[in-house]
């Protein structure tokens, strides 16, 4: 028994009971057919009481047995509303367990089961408040709730019931629901993830109602496990993605290169540094804490400023992001042309490189308009 484990983390590594097995279901997304996460359920439906140190223990150990299985990609785990009510201790102890096991918590998302809409408004929001604060991601186990509360609460991502998706596209009540609720979660930097998708009819409605994370069984079976495929996004869903009226060509992903980040208060002199460390480094971007970009330095405009006349003075030891531009990002799977088009449109910037972003807005990449041009010349 590891001696630096809590007295509760200890009874979880001896066990007077064995941990609950858990379910591992794929979070795939629609844009590209990827495995983006883990999403971890019970694999049976025990009581849990109302105790709330029952209920932290019992996540603590289904978060043990989802990482015996799966140690690389993101997971996403259930959490009892009710514990959001025993304030900060279960997550912190969560939390400690995590980093001894040498995952980071923003890779851990902490999806609040629906009974989050027994809970007062208040109560909720302060709940998801404390999971930020110790660097969780939260998420919202259902869709059922009143949109202001959705962007009080702003989680990373938030289920779409099966009951909702089910409706998609043939009932209009029901995906007019998801639409809108889509439609409001991503004006409050949230996500929605399909639940219990099982056709491409579906797969189609919910792309064209804005969702781009699913989860369900047209993609594996319930026995799946980490490391083995999921079924790939069906011709349907592929070809409503890509439709745009154009010989669409290679994708913006193909001329990615990997992005030097830096986060949004990163002073003036760190961005020198990177700069004066590679020659051939074109840019830096800075990113908030979801890793969504907020600003670019171009090398050409950002040594300018802190090169020229009592620059260095000025600017060395304050935010970067003064100097900083606008980021301009792009889909990392649209079409390398509309991304050259999208380029082209601020003249003064033409040449500035274009941050790819991924469905959550997170940067992963930059690309060269100079890579694109030469590309698509050739073609």
């Amino acid at each position: 028994m590891p001696t630096s484990a809590s007295p509760r983390g200890a009874r979880l590594e001896t066990g007077r009971a064995e941990p609950p097995t858990a379910r591992l279901r794929p979070i795939v997304d629609l844009d590209s057919g990827a495995v983006l996460a883990v999403e971890v359920a019970p694999a049976t439906d025990a009581g849990q009481g109302d105790d709330a140190a029952a209920l932290g223990e019992r996540l603590l150990a289904l978060a043990r047995s989802a990482l015996d299985r799966e140690s690389l990609l993101p997971l996403v785990l259930p959490v009892p509303a009710r514990l959001l009510c025993a304030g900060r201790e279960p997550f912190s102890l969560l939390e400690s367990w995590f980093r001894r096991a040498g995952r980071r918590p923003r890779d851990i998302t902490l999806m609040v089961d629906a009974g989050l809409r027994e809970l007062p408004s208040e109560q909720l929001t302060r709940g998801v408040a404390v999971l930020r604060e110790l660097g969780f991601r939260s998420a919202l186990g259902t869709a059922r709730i009143a949109p202001d509360l959705l962007v009080r609460s702003a989680p990373f991502f938030f289920r779409v019931d099966a009951e909702l998706t089910a409706g998609v596209p043939g009932d209009e009540r029901l995906t007019a629901i998801v639409e809108g609720m889509t439609r409001i979660g991503r004006g409050a930097g949230s996500f929605p993830l399909a639940a219990g998708v099982c056709s491409t009819a579906q797969l189609v409605g919910l792309r064209k109602a804005g969702v781009r994370l699913a989860q369900g069984p047209v993609f594996a079976r319930d026995d799946w496990a980490p490391g083995e495929r999921v079924a790939p996004i069906p011709d349907a869903a592929l070809l409503e993605s890509t439709s745009t009226g154009v010989d669409v060509g290679p994708r913006v992903s193909e001329f990615m290169v990997p992005a030097v980040t830096m986060t949004q208060d990163a002073t003036s002199e760190e961005v020198l540094e990177a700069f004066g460390n590679d020659s051939a480094l074109s840019s830096v971007i800075l990113i908030d804490h979801r890793e969504r970009p907020v600003a670019a330095l171009d090398r050409a405009r950002f040594l300018l400023s802190i090169t020229g006349p009592y620059g260095h003075a000025l600017h060395a030891r304050r935010p970067a992001q003064r100097l900083a531009g606008a980021p301009r990002t792009v889909a990392r799977t649209a079409p390398a042309l509309a991304a050259l088009r999208s380029a082209g449109t601020e003249r003064e910037r033409v040449y500035e490189d274009l941050i790819a972003v991924n469905e959550f807005g997170q940067c992963m990449g930059v690309v060269h308009v100079s890579d694109l041009i030469r590309s698509l010349s050739r073609g």
